[in-house]
């Protein structure tokens, strides 16, 4: 990932390893950069960030951040997210990310699933190592909080990677660019999250979860995803399609992933 200057947020981050995950996923869409202020001499020289977390900044800074957020589909026009308590150990963290979210809306989304985007705002990866180790120990799932009356399952796909070297990204990313807003609008992507290609391996992870595997698997006839995976499988060395399944139990406040084996997931 090429470095960039210190974002405000408009729609989406730029890459230039853009992620397609060929097969139930989308893609990001763009930032506006903002001008940095002239830097401190402590600023120069500083170990490398998580691009995770949740920067800070000064007056004096100017060293290039990249911040990369969970990507939440915006909802549909008149739809408010319920209001979770701020004591929940997914939002009380100071460093907890800020989510960015799509131009297009969701046409629907249920109940449950409104619940679960809320939670998903401070969606982030627990080690550096997110794209070698399990999904399920990946990601910070034991810190969302549900209603304790929902139960639901959603459909989750993992997309390892590691890109082929001198490939071209930028035409990858205008298609998965319009694939991810093709998602969208048609229905069914809650959330897209993509890492940085690991500095010694090489390797990345990309996931996205739906609202059921209908909607992910619709997603692949379209025509903008179509292009996408074409132009992906020229561009990648490796990549791996993982499925899960996530599950939240009536009578409980956390939620399970569990390996994908088979059925329909959500509706």
């Amino acid at each position: 990932m090429a470095d960039v200057a210190i974002y405000t947020v408009i729609s989406a981050p730029v890459s230039k390893d853009p992620v397609a995950l060929l097969s139930e996923v989308a893609s990001p869409v763009d930032l506006k950069p903002t001008l940095p202020e002239s830097p401190s001499k402590q600023e120069v020289a500083h170990a490398p960030r998580d691009p995770h977390v949740l920067p800070s900044f000064s007056r004096r800074s100017q060293s290039p951040i990249l911040y990369l957020p969970p990507l939440l589909s915006s909802l549909p026009a008149g739809v408010v997210a319920p209001n979770y308590p701020i004591s929940s150990p997914a939002f009380s963290s100071p460093s907890a990310p800020r989510p960015l979210a799509t131009d297009s809306r969701l046409p629907s989304i249920d109940n449950a699933s409104l619940s679960l985007h809320r939670a998903l705002h401070h969606f982030r990866p627990v080690t550096e190592e997110y794209a070698t180790i399990p999904y399920t120990e990946a990601f910070n799932w034991d810190e969302f909080v549900l209603p304790e009356d929902d139960e639901r399952e959603w459909y989750c796909v993992a997309f390892r990677s590691k890109r082929k070297d001198g490939s071209d990204g930028g035409p990858l990313y205008e298609a998965d660019k319009k694939a991810h807003e093709e998602a969208v609008q048609n229905g069914g992507l809650i959330l897209y999250w993509y890492g940085t290609p690991h500095p010694t391996t090489g390797l990345n992870l990309a996931t996205c979860i739906w609202q059921s595997r209908a909607h992910a698997a619709a997603a692949n006839s379209r025509p903008h995803h179509i292009r996408a995976m074409r132009l992906a499988a020229a561009s990648y060395e490796r990549y791996e399609l993982e499925r899960y399944r996530l599950r939240k139990v009536k009578g409980e406040r956390h939620v399970r992933v569990e390996l994908y084996d088979g059925g329909d997931v959500g509706w």
